[in-house]
């Protein structure tokens, strides 16, 4: 069965979700419909359609104009045998001693390690990207190094691996809060939970950025996971500052490269030191240590 997809960019969220909401009425009815921010540091948003039947090439150009949006680039994809394509792109992750791994490898699951069952799903944070392995190896050394945190915020959680790491290895009286301002991540990280074995050990809130009641409860955080992009990174830094504890450290990635400087000054200015870097592929990942 041929699949097609329809793609195009605009400036900011609202107009993009709007865009977005806009293509589930187009007739034939998309199958799916996808509002990411780029991540690139440009601040521009991509709503993309798939379809199973060729979409509607005028309607989609009213959509575009009605929302400032540039033209849509529709294409036609090959048939693809999706079930051999997720088990070859998403093979198991081994990232100190975490193993991030999907049901489909099940079996593989080495004794020894700290299993992290992820499937792909509609919420970020599978293991396979840099941001969240680099992540993962940033909390494995701060482990290795003695650090045994007894609060965790994982801000913008996606799928919840990170706060479901400090699950794995730190006791159960740990408070460790997980939250995402989008609902449905919010829902797939408890599903996680659930399917790791790990109910009742997450709190899992639908917030923006630290602004919600249970995570102003909860801090001061001796650990605090900002695997977000370098925008709200640096328009968190204050607020995150706020919920962290004195000589609390801060993992924060969905950094590229280039961005690196930019987010640790706005940190520096807050009261954090850089303890450690670390670059996997095109991105940064920071560990920071709060005076």
């Amino acid at each position: 069965m041929p699949t097609f997809t329809a793609f195009t960019t605009l400036p900011d969220r609202a107009p993009a979700e709007a865009l977005g909401t806009a293509l589930e009425n187009l007739v034939p009815e998309p199958t799916g419909v996808g509002v990411f921010e780029i991540e690139d540091g440009s601040g521009m948003w991509e709503v993309g359609g798939y379809f199973i039947e060729s979409p509607d090439e005028i309607g989609l150009a009213l959509l575009a104009a009605a929302h400032g949006a540039k033209d849509f680039v529709i294409s036609e994809l090959p048939e693809t045998d999706w079930v051999a394509k997720v088990r070859r792109d998403l093979a198991p992750v081994t990232a100190g001693r975490f193993y991030v791994y999907g049901s489909h490898d099940a079996e593989t699951v080495p004794d020894g390690v700290e299993p992290l069952l992820i499937e792909a799903n509609m919420a970020f944070g599978t293991g396979h990207h840099g941001t969240t392995k680099g992540c993962l190896l940033a909390f494995d050394a701060l482990l290795d190094a003695g650090l045994r945190p007894k609060t965790v915020a994982d801000i913008g959680c996606g799928t919840a691996v990170l706060a479901m790491a400090a699950a794995r290895v730190l006791p159960d009286a740990a408070r460790i809060i997980a939250s995402d301002i989008d609902q449905v991540a919010v829902e797939v990280a408890e599903a996680n939970l659930l399917a790791n074995g790990l109910p009742g050990r997450v709190t899992c809130i639908e917030a923006t950025g630290t602004d919600h009641p249970g995570i102003s409860a909860a801090a001061p955080f001796d650990l605090i996971f900002a695997n977000i992009l370098m925008g709200p990174l640096i328009a968190l830094a204050p607020d995150i500052a706020r919920v962290a504890a004195p000589e609390a450290r801060a993992i924060l990635s969905g950094i590229l490269n280039e961005q690196a400087e930019t987010v640790l000054a706005a940190y520096v200015a807050e009261g954090f030191v850089q303890e450690d870097r670390r670059v996997l592929g095109d991105w940064t990942t920071l560990s920071l240590k709060r005076g």
